[in-house]
Formats: structure tokens, C-alpha cells, sequence
């Protein structure tokens, strides 16, 4: 006797498996994103809370240090994790530098707590689940978390360069490199 199988069910599981694919992928990706801000434009404020349990907020650093803010998709995600590990394992470069580093996603504070002792980040991983600062940087894309750029805000508040070409497995070391081209001051 055959076996007769449902050609709709075979389809309906195919198109699910699919989906969830072109989902994850699409979560791991560097979306190519064009902000509407630009160099010498005024970075937005912003008062977000960290892995730590602190707040941080831009007016924090007027005057003091650039900051480094580094927006990523998702926590967990390959790309976000080699990031990570890459500020975690290579962050003393960015040290020598005046200047303050923070990674920022869209994803809840309980996610990205987890996300950070399991990657033993030493640095803030800002939580922005209302997606407000996300949006003020335009950085949300399609599918709804952040793309990931990277803005170095002057002591001034002015924005010195946004870069949406990152390699994330060797972030710190460009991120540091950068620093270097944009002339911040060493620390003594």
C-alpha cells in the first residue's frame, strides 16, 4: 500500500523552514545602511542602560573622552559574538587611547546581561528595547534591530566619522586605528 503525502503540508513545512533561515540571516548580516547623519552633525543624546546596571548617557563625555559607540543586530548572533570577543580580547588597544568604547543593541537588558558575562565583555553593552536612540541614530533597519555602525562622537559632541563596513572579528584593532587617523589623543 503507498503512502500518500500531503503536497500542501510538504510545501507549508518547506516555506517554514525557509523563513526561519532567511530570518536568522538576515539578524547576522551587516545591512548596508545609509544614516541621514553625517560627519560634523551633532551626535544624538542619549541616556541608555548598560550591562552593569549603570546608565550612560552622551553628555557624560563632553569635554572629556571621544566615545566610541558601536551599534550591533542581536546578541548571540555569530557576527555580534566574534565583535564582542574581539573588544573583550583586543580592548587595551582602544585604552591607549583618550576615548570610551560601548557596544548598543535593540535586544533587553536580561539578554544582553546574559550575552556579556558569557562573553566576559569589560566594557558597557547598552540595552535600547524602545528602539528610540536606535531610530535618533537611524540605525533600525527593515527588520527591525540595529544595523551594525559604528560612531565616534568627538569631546565636542560632534560626530568624527560613522563607519557601516566593520569586520567583526577585528574590530578593536580597527576601531583603534581609527582613533589613530582621527588624531585622539594617547593617554599619557
Amino acid at each position: 500500500m503507498k503512502t500518500l503525502i500531503n503536497p500542501l503540508s510538504s510545501r507549508w513545512a518547506h516555506i517554514k523552514r525557509l523563513t526561519s533561515v532567511l530570518i536568522l540571516g538576515l539578524t547576522c548580516v551587516n545591512f548596508a545602511h545609509a544614516t541621514d547623519l553625517k560627519v560634523g552633525d551633532k551626535a544624538p543624546d542619549f541616556r541608555l542602560q548598560a550591562t552593569d546596571g549603570h546608565f550612560y548617557q552622551l553628555q557624560d563625555y563632553l569635554g572629556k573622552q571621544t566615545l566610541v559607540l558601536a551599534w550591533y543586530p542581536m546578541a548571540n548572533t555569530h557576527g555580534c559574538t566574534l565583535e564582542c570577543k574581539s573588544l573583550v580580547q583586543k580592548g587595551h588597544l582602544i585604552r591607549e587611547y583618550n576615548a570610551v568604547y560601548m557596544m548598543a543593541s535593540v535586544d533587553d537588558l536580561e539578554d544582553n546581561q546574559k550575552f556579556a558575562e558569557e562573553q566576559k565583555a569589560d566594557f558597557p553593552m547598552l540595552s535600547d528595547p524602545t528602539k528610540a536612540t536606535a531610530k535618533a541614530f537611524d540605525v533600525l533597519n527593515l527588520v527591525r534591530v540595529a544595523s551594525r555602525v559604528t560612531f565616534y562622537i568627538g569631546k565636542d559632541g560632534t560626530i568624527l566619522k560613522i563607519d557601516d563596513d566593520i569586520n567583526p572579528a577585528t574590530a578593536a584593532e580597527d576601531i583603534a586605528a581609527t582613533l589613530a587617523e582621527l588624531g585622539v589623543e594617547k593617554r599619557s
